[in-house]
């Protein structure tokens, strides 16, 4: 028999270290920390990174080259499990009323479903886009599933 097999707890739970509290708490005086430097300050914290008063790196340094970042298009994800829950057989799905029901945060970042989920209702959804295996479950349960470009769900253009 080995000790993870005798209960589950043993070996998750260990009391906390409690510094600074007496000699006799083997944590006494400077707690852990040391004598002097940041490090033995109040306030002082590892994961906060500053540079002071001074220009931070990324603003010091020259901006070069080209990046996709800024023309990828980023979707609005939904699954077919959260449409199954949400609406009944038959129902016509697009992005503003996925925005109503809360299902996706706003109408104007074009739609995606994707395939995680069952479903047998026949959903008539319209979308920018499908992954594959939602497409295939939409059709398979008897619903459609309508494509429409990205850039028309976006903002419509101001005349």
């Amino acid at each position: 028999m080995m000790i993870h097999e005798l209960t589950p707890k043993v070996g998750r739970y260990r009391n906390r270290k409690r510094l600074g509290r007496g000699i006799s708490a083997g944590q006494g005086k400077t707690a852990g920390r040391g004598t002097k430097g940041a490090g033995s300050r109040s306030g002082h914290s590892t994961k906060v990174a500053r540079e002071g008063g001074q220009t931070p790196i990324f603003r010091r340094f020259p901006k070069r080259g080209f990046s996709n970042v800024n023309f990828t298009t980023r979707y609005a994800v939904v699954n077919i499990k959260a449409l199954d829950a949400r609406f009944e057989d038959g129902a016509f799905i697009d992005a503003d009323i996925l925005a109503k029901a809360g299902l996706i945060p706003d109408a104007s970042m074009p739609l995606k479903v994707l395939g995680t989920g069952e479903t047998k209702k026949k959903f008539q959804i319209t979308a920018a886009a499908y992954s594959k295996t939602a497409g295939e479950k939409i059709t398979k349960a008897g619903g459609s599933a309508k494509l429409v470009p990205a850039s028309v769900t976006e903002e419509p253009a101001k005349a």
